[in-house]
């Protein structure tokens, strides 16, 4: 029988409670083994592939200082050692490499200054008008760039490029050299690295920026062919005289599209992408002869690659002068009211937001006419010359607008101020003065083509040019149920211009004459919503259009002089109204952009719009005897007879003085008025400046832009 003695219990510990912790904590060879094991442990299953490599790995091991070695050549290492310093060297760099590859992405939010364009206004005509936006940029596709003017740029920059992975091992390394050891910076891209650098870097001469372009540039060259890179390089390029791509650096330098540079104009703009500063060769002789020795290598260099033969270089012997200044057209005095006007209807009816337009690269072609925008320019310039002559205290404020719409709704001429720099209020889109007399066409339309109750709710009774009305100065303003009183209590009464009265009139001679009674009674016939209705139609917008009170069937109203050239021209176009529009075609960078363009729709009757007009072309012909549109032909049956037709337009405060009529399809509104734009909007009375008689200046204006002076 076996007894089990228990073995003896443990002493316990000693010492205080510190020592106790320490005791209990694992030595550091047995941390350093649980270490080796956690890290090896997964190796466990290659462990007798790795054995045979444990002498190479001891000899590898540096000893030091190294036995059998005296003096300072103790402590070289071995060729084995350098040589395995070198090999892990080079790992490891090709692992970071291979990482920072694999990390780096092509950003996708381009630098929105680098691919900002221009946008180019044009006339009616095709030629340009004006051009606006902060850079001048406009892109253009690689087809449409001569190959010639391509290969000047590569000659130029990187004649490898169809060739090379996107990088220059050599540039980067002069780069990151003289970058890091000297502060100074040194070229060597390649044209796929300074794309990188224009369109999602900046310009920082920084190691880190130039490692980060360098693997965007591998990773662009690999997604993106050649052919685009070079097409995006060509056109964010900086070139100088505040240009931006090729095609803007053509048209400042020589005046033309990138489509028709020859040859040696193109090796002179390739030259300016080493620094326009030191190139432009109108900028001082030594630029002169710097960008005279670049042009001359780099026809040179087009030779040695193949792209041009020794013949067709030795027909460029002399350098390509560029023009001395850019002549790039940039908005104007009067030009940025137009451009105002045509940008506004462009986003519109293009459905464009203020970013998109503001990224360019559009071009607008306009409606303006130039020949008739200069007219009506001019004209208006004389007289506001005149007037300070004349008048100068109520020349101060005078204010002139005009505009010109053809019967198809196109805003040929518009004359908005005298200096959009320094006043931006546009005079001829202003909703500031009321028409007056100038409005009673539009009664009369409405009268004509709604008829009169003179019961309330009963049927209308037809009205005619020949309906005859109450001509007298202060006639009572009657309702179906009696005298119209105002909200004081009193009756109200219609006066004529000077109180004149004119006894039982037409309607037709009443608009001829400008008689105001007939047409404010002929409102409360017809019903001031009727009124409303037919001048809207017509096309004066609905904001401007006066209260449903008597008082407006004689113009307190204020439609801009645009909207009242344009409810002119519904006169004239038979009845059909054409929203006035400034812009008929928009394309960017050639590619045409959807644009919503107005239709005619009908607004009042055709026989109307006759009535109207025969009376117009009445009110013209007595006003001005004589006077002739040539080869223009009549409305409402004066065909052949080469009268234009319009009318005056008067205010019974005097602050406003209107002149609107037709001739040849087009129809032009002008309109003088006061207004002290530093204190207030409120009309000021003309005092004078409209001239002696109600519309010598209005009309004198109305003809200079018409063509009949």
């Amino acid at each position: 029988m076996q007894l089990r003695v228990p073995a003896p219990p443990e002493p316990p510990p000693t010492g205080g409670r510190a020592e106790r912790r320490r005791s209990a904590r694992p030595s550091a060879r047995e941390r350093a083994g649980g270490l080796t094991a956690r890290i090896l442990g997964p190796l466990a299953p290659l462990a007798p592939y790795l054995r045979p490599l444990a002498p190479y790995a001891r000899r590898l091991k540096p000893a030091y200082p190294r036995p059998g070695r005296t003096g300072w050549r103790r402590w070289l290492p071995s060729w084995r050692q350098w040589l395995g310093g070198v090999l892990a060297s080079f790992g490891l760099l090709g692992a970071f490499l291979v990482t920072a590859y694999a990390v780096t992405d092509i950003p996708s939010d381009l630098n929105s200054y680098a691919t900002q364009q221009d946008n180019v206004y044009f006339w009616s005509d095709g030629t340009p008008m004006a051009r606006t936006g902060w850079v001048q940029r406009q892109a253009m596709p690689l087809k449409d760039i001569p190959p010639d003017v391509r290969w000047a740029v590569l000659a130029a920059e990187n004649e490898t490029f169809y060739s090379d992975p996107g990088i220059s091992v050599k540039g980067i390394s002069r780069a990151l050299f003289r970058t890091v050891g000297e502060g100074d910076t040194q070229g060597g891209s390649t044209i796929t690295q300074q794309y990188v650098k224009n369109v999602y870097l900046n310009q920082n001469q920084t190691v880190s920026r130039k490692f980060t372009e360098a693997m965007i540039s591998l990773k662009l060259d690999n997604k993106m062919s050649k052919d685009k890179i070079l097409e995006g390089y060509l056109n964010t390029s900086w070139f100088g005289r505040g240009t931006y791509g090729i095609q803007r650096a053509s048209q400042a330098y020589y005046g033309k599209d990138v489509s028709k540079l020859n040859v040696s104009e193109a090796a002179m703009l390739a030259g300016l992408l080493k620094g326009a500063g030191l190139f432009d060769p109108t900028l001082s002789q030594a630029n002169h002869q710097r960008a005279e020795e670049r042009w001359s290598w780099i026809l040179d260099r087009m030779v040695k690659i193949g792209k041009l033969s020794p013949q067709q270089r030795a027909q460029y012997k002399t350098f390509p002068e560029p023009l001395k200044a850019n002549p790039l057209y940039n908005t104007g005095e009067q030009s940025d009211y137009l451009v105002e006007l045509a940008s506004q209807y462009a986003k519109k009816s293009a459905h464009l937001t203020d970013k998109q337009f503001d990224l360019g690269g559009y071009q607008i072609y306009t409606t303006f006419d130039r020949k008739r925008e200069k007219a009506l320019t001019d004209a208006v310039t004389k007289a506001r010359k005149q007037a300070r002559q004349d008048n100068p205290d109520a020349a101060k404020d005078g204010h002139y607008g005009a505009a010109s719409v053809a019967t198809d709704g196109r805003i040929l001429a518009v004359y908005g101020g005298p200096d959009h720099r320094t006043q931006g209020y546009n005079e001829s889109n202003a909703t500031t003065v009321p028409a007056g007399t100038a409005f009673l066409p539009f009664v009369y339309a409405a009268g004509l083509e709604h008829g009169v109750h003179k019961t309330r709710g009963g049927p209308a009774t037809p009205v005619a040019p020949d309906t005859v009305y109450d001509g007298d100065d202060n006639v009572p303003v009657t309702t179906p149920e009696g005298p119209y009183w105002d909200r004081s209590g009193r009756k109200v009464a219609a006066h004529n211009d000077g109180n004149k009265s004119y006894g039982k009139i037409s309607l037709r001679e009443a608009l001829a004459k400008s008689v105001n009674t007939p047409f404010m009674q002929l409102g409360m016939d017809t019903g001031l919503g009727e009124v409303r209705q037919t001048a809207q139609a017509a096309g004066l917008l609905s904001s401007s259009i006066g209260r449903q009170v008597p008082a407006l069937s004689l113009g307190s109203s204020t439609p801009s002089a645009i909207r009242m050239a344009s409810g002119y021209a519904t006169f004239a176009a038979d009845g059909t109204h054409t929203e006035p529009y400034s812009v008929r075609r928009i394309t960017r960078n050639g590619a045409p952009v959807a644009l919503a363009t107005p239709h005619p729709t009908r607004a009042i009757g055709s026989k109307v719009a006759k009535d109207v007009q025969a009376a117009l072309t009445d009110s013209f012909r007595a006003a001005h005897p004589g006077v002739t549109a040539p080869g223009v032909a009549g409305k409402a049956g004066t065909a052949g007879t080469g009268i234009a037709a319009g009318t005056t337009g008067t205010t019974g405060e005097d602050t406003a003085a209107w002149y609107a009529g037709t001739a040849d399809s087009v129809s032009t509104a002008v309109v003088v008025y006061r207004i002290d734009l530093a204190k207030s909007l409120e009309p000021l009375p003309l005092n004078g400046l409209a001239g002696d008689s109600p519309d010598i200046v209005p009309y004198a204006l109305w003809s200079a832009a018409m063509g009949l002076d």
